[in-house]
């Protein structure tokens, strides 16, 4: 076992840049600390500096090293601010979104997590899936928000919690929806539409939903973001599809109106933790007020 007073040692001195800057800085002389980094040496039996004329020089073993020890310590650090909060009473929620979530879908699904205690401090993160899981396998994360459950390809340890589903609306601005003709979703064949990216599980469905009423229409974009996609159908570029759950809101908040709707495409949300049941008062609320919310 690494001896971690070493190891800081080791990484002040590399931090500060040399020893004599990390002994004004731990308080402590220059031969203890090149002693400490000596035993660390001696223990790793690998050199982590070589002499550059007056000066020291990390070696590639020693950036290795180093890497770990940011970690080791910001982790650390990280602790130390955890129990500080507890002590506070202020709990800190740390939730990733999949970057395929529609923001107004994540604010409902989260906000109750606020409402549940008081003292709650929310940590949002957006990004792909992939990433989000690997932070929430380190525990950098309580709870990921996607449209699926975890795939069985990135081999992740988690469970997956159906927080539930609904059918998706057809949108499109005043002026596109007046071009469209006969009755939906027949209407659609033919005319411009916005398809989101294949980051989305919604969009197989939607193609095979769209293959199976023998409909073409003509794909304009594909996106990652659902933002993008609905400014896009604001200004009337293509008809776009969003959660039922939500058309109302934005019909509202980008001026566009309803083209159809359909139940036989389900769009779902998961919650995804390394819990199998969940014990967090915060991560109870959401699950309560989604299933709620979408069944």
């Amino acid at each position: 076992m690494i001896n971690f007073k070493h190891l800081h040692y080791f990484w002040v001195v590399a931090k500060q840049g040399g020893i004599m800057r990390a002994s004004e800085a731990l308080h402590i002389t220059p031969q203890t600390i090149s002693g400490q980094i000596r035993l660390l040496e001696e223990q790793l039996g690998e050199s982590l500096f070589e002499k550059s004329g007056r000066n020291l020089e990390i070696t590639d073993t020693g950036r290795t090293v180093l890497s770990y020890a940011d970690d080791i310590f910001s982790l650390g650090y990280e602790l130390e601010e955890t129990v500080k909060n507890t002590a506070n009473r202020t709990q800190t929620l740390k939730v990733g979104i999949a970057d395929v979530i529609p923001k107004s879908i994540a604010y409902r699904l989260i906000q109750p997590a606020l409402k549940s205690d008081g003292s709650i401090r929310l940590v949002c993160k957006e990004n792909s899936l992939e990433t989000l899981l690997g932070e929430l396998a380190l525990h950098k994360l309580d709870i990921v928000i996607a449209d699926g459950p975890i795939p069985q390809r990135l081999g992740v340890k988690g469970y997956s919690h159906a927080l539930g589903d609904c059918g998706i609306t057809f949108l499109a601005s005043h002026k596109l929806k007046n071009t469209l003709t006969g009755e939906f979703p027949l209407n659609l064949s033919g005319a411009p539409f916005l398809m989101p990216s294949d980051l989305s599980l919604v969009q197989p469905q939607l193609l095979q939903w769209l293959d199976r009423q023998h409909i073409f229409p003509r794909i304009v974009g594909e996106f990652d973001d659902s933002a993008l996609m609905k400014a896009f159908g604001q200004d009337g570029v293509g008809v776009f599809a969003v959660p039922t759950a939500i058309a109302e809101e934005v019909m509202k908040q980008y001026q566009v109106e309803t083209v159809g709707q359909t139940e036989e495409i389900r769009e779902q949300f998961f919650a995804i933790t390394t819990e199998e049941t969940l014990n967090n008062p915060a991560l109870r609320a959401i699950n309560e007020t989604a299933v709620d919310w979408l069944n």
